[in-house]
């Protein structure tokens, strides 16, 4: 009975609270039960809310008794990424620094889950600062992959992807600069999308003009995603960068047809160094493109100087953000995190100009080629998920990567281009492993690219399968 509520869709669990068939208080035991089982196996949700997310449901219950609007979220228990700041209840950002914060308010995008009828259970894991995709730190470990529990679950929103996939929550947040929110929804079987810049806020903000990290969501089909990305998106004055388009845009229905969409395919990106396990499940899926009347060609955008552009604007936010955290905290951040801020320390002014100038180039080739293409067919991860204690991947298809994020190349060169992606599960290795394809839209696509994602989710039947822990 716990797994049969647990594994609804989000949308599904909604309707059935709305309709008075389930009670906010049932699903909320189904899922703490469910926590309760399975989070010590993989370690997803660091911190948990249990008596205060029962008193929600409580309430909850009571607010549709009294025939009160109910938000679309109404009574689903939601995680959030422990980047999140989280009012009143425990924040680290997965580093000792902050291992004992609570806030005092929470950010925009947890808010308006809560005031759309979300309850929130509880935090989520993530490595240090979420620097790294590769889900572990000092305070609380590691999280493991649900299909695989030797193996990485990915990140830096691993916590969230396996919460989700393991049906512990219905629905997970995340961040993603390099890769966050697409790597692990990849490594774990379930759908994360990474927004266009101002898509989803970013309240409170020490860089309102930072547009690497994006706020975005995670769940287990595009319907759900889509519901989930109607609350979280929409303008707020407070962010400079913010999107003026109402998200409620995003409960519209997604059927559509893709007779003559043009796709561009590249499952290496043009030359990349890729897994060719990888490589062979995403081209098994381009015949389900063309069923869908999609015009399928081999082409890539010209990436070229997106990996100095990333690299450059990494360090630079790294820097920014986090260098008198290091100088106050002599010797307690892991080492990755003080390389980039030292990385961001050597830079230069004419450095981060040419970075901009560079960068501005990438858009306005990405911009030609999409009048082209409606869609970018690429490997969300270069590899499938690997051992568990290997903190990174050193070299791939015999390429050595240079540093501990270059292996994420396959997200973070899309990253920089601003463009909307999403990670959609596509089919699982002869050892059982998920691999997922990256679809890329146009500039600020992102009910088109949801559009597809269901069209695509439909045919493929991949999304949904369950982890057997």
């Amino acid at each position: 009975m716990t797994q049969d509520i647990c594994y609804l869709s989000a949308s599904d669990m909604a309707g059935e609270i709305r309709a008075g068939r389930l009670s906010a208080r049932e699903v909320m035991q189904a899922h703490l039960a469910r926590i309760d089982s399975i989070n010590p196996k993989v370690n997803a949700i660091v911190t948990l809310h249990a008596e205060q997310a029962l008193a929600a449901a409580a309430a909850a219950d009571e607010k549709q008794a009294r025939g009160e609007a109910l938000g679309p979220l109404h009574g689903l228990p939601v995680a959030h990424k422990d980047l999140m700041l989280t009012k009143g209840m425990r924040t680290t950002f997965g580093s000792k620094v902050h291992e004992n914060l609570v806030p005092t308010s929470s950010a925009l995008v947890v808010e308006r889950q809560q005031q759309a009828g979300a309850i929130s259970i509880g935090k989520t894991n993530t490595p240090e600062f979420g620097a790294g995709s590769q889900t572990f730190n000092a305070v609380f470990g590691a999280t493991r992959n649900p299909w695989d529990l030797s193996k990485t679950c990915g990140g830096s929103s691993g916590g969230s992807a396996v919460a989700l996939a393991t049906g512990m929550v219905p629905l997970a947040d995340g961040t993603d600069m390099g890769g966050s929110l697409r790597c692990p929804a990849n490594f774990c079987n379930v759908v994360g999308l990474r927004p266009s810049v101002g898509r989803v806020p970013q309240v409170p903000t020490t860089d309102g003009w930072e547009t690497l990290s994006v706020s975005g969501p995670m769940a287990r089909n595009v319907t759900d995603l889509a519901l989930y990305l109607s609350v979280m998106a929409g303008p707020d004055a407070r962010d400079p960068l913010a999107i003026a388009e109402d998200g409620a845009r995003f409960r519209a229905p997604l059927d559509r047809d893709f007779k003559g969409a043009r796709i561009a395919w590249s499952p290496n990106m043009g030359g990349l160094p890729v897994d060719r396990r990888v490589v062979n499940i995403i081209d098994a899926q381009r015949k389900v493109f063309e069923d869908l009347g999609c015009v399928v060609e081999e082409a890539c955008p010209d990436f070229r100087d997106a990996h100095d552009i990333f690299m450059a604007l990494r360090a630079y936010a790294f820097e920014s953000g986090l260098g008198t955290v290091m100088d106050r905290h002599p010797g307690v951040l892991k080492d990755t995190v003080v390389w980039n801020i030292m990385e961001g320390r050597k830079l230069t002014a004419s450095q981060l100009a040419r970075a901009n100038k560079l960068r501005t180039a990438l858009f306005q080739r990405m911009h030609r080629f999409m009048q082209t293409y409606d869609f970018i067919v690429l490997p969300v991860n270069q590899v499938p998920p690997f051992p568990v204690e290997q903190q990174y991947i050193t070299e791939i298809d015999g390429v050595k990567m240079e540093s501990y994020i270059e292996w994420m190349r396959s997200c973070y060169l899309v990253t920089v281009t601003t463009h909307p992606a999403l990670s959609l599960p596509c089919g699982f290795t002869d050892d059982g492993l998920p691999v997922g394809m990256q679809i890329v839209g146009r500039h600020q696509g992102e009910f088109a690219l949801l559009q597809i994602a269901h069209a695509l989710e439909e045919k493929m039947g991949v999304s949904g399968r369950r982890p057997m822990l």
